[in-house]
């Protein structure tokens, strides 16, 4: 069921490899199974049979050919996502105004509240993709200032990937990885093509549409946890093997 989607994947990164039968027992009970390397990049997704009908497929692809209808839905998801990236601003600055220096927090959290009203009224997808990277990057400037371990292991200065080049965004890459697997098992699971999207439009291998519902359940789902696992301790250094020019991965342990 899509309600059980979350209980029913399986990510598995580096060289961990499975027989037939248990990609055949996972496709049979409608089981992701997805391989990753190392580093979190996509090798191969193991399905079972497509589920749902064809005239939602159709419906789905009709929308996202049309350019109008296409944007006010891309638009909805982006003015989402900065909404929610900004609730974490404000949860920081009502639990921390008063006892740190929040004054570059409250100014992004004041932008991004404009930048949320210019993407629910963007004119092309050109304009709202650069609306959402303008954002992003206010964002991630003072993310760093809610990570308050204080032992400076987990500094973040703005947000890298591809590889990943410090722990922080090792974390934030490790979590973002799950998500988009877990909202893909989802969209399959309800006869979408995840791979047909809005926002991010079509790319052979790119998981479109998983990719656009994530984005407003980036900083709920996977930017609040990793705060609060690096803020509570929950991880460490020593969690985290530097690679140098291939990036900073978590230990398996980890």
């Amino acid at each position: 069921a899509a309600s059980d989607v979350y209980k029913r994947q399986i990510v598995s990164f580096g060289r961990a490899g499975a027989s037939p039968a248990l990609m055949s027992a996972c496709a049979s009970k409608n089981i992701g199974l997805s391989f990753m390397s190392e580093g979190g990049a996509f090798m191969a997704r193991v399905t079972g049979v497509a589920n749902g009908n064809v005239v939602v497929r159709r419906r789905q692809y009709r929308l996202a050919d049309s350019g109008e209808e296409a944007l006010k839905i891309a638009s909805s998801i982006i003015a989402a996502k900065i909404s929610n990236s900004r609730k974490i601003l404000e949860r920081h600055i009502r639990d921390y105004g008063g006892r740190n220096d929040i004054s570059s927090v409250k100014k992004v959290s004041n932008l991004l509240g404009y930048a949320k009203s210019d993407a629910a009224k963007a004119r092309s997808a050109a304009e709202l993709r650069g609306i959402e990277g303008n954002a992003s990057k206010l964002y991630f400037s003072v993310f760093g200032e809610m990570i308050l371990n204080g032992d400076g292991a987990f500094g973040f200065e703005g947000r890298n990937k591809r590889p990943p080049k410090d722990r922080t965004n090792a974390l934030l890459s490790f979590a973002y990885t799950l998500l988009a697997h877990d909202v893909q098992g989802a969209l399959e699971s309800c006869g979408l093509d995840s791979y047909v999207g809005f926002f991010h439009t079509d790319r052979p291998g790119r998981a479109g549409l998983a990719l656009d519902i994530m984005e407003e359940l980036r900083a709920y789902i996977a930017d609040r946890n990793v705060l609060s696992f690096i803020n509570r301790r929950q991880v460490k250094a020593s969690d985290f093997e530097d690679r140098g020019v291939n990036g900073v991965i978590l230990k398996p342990d980890a």
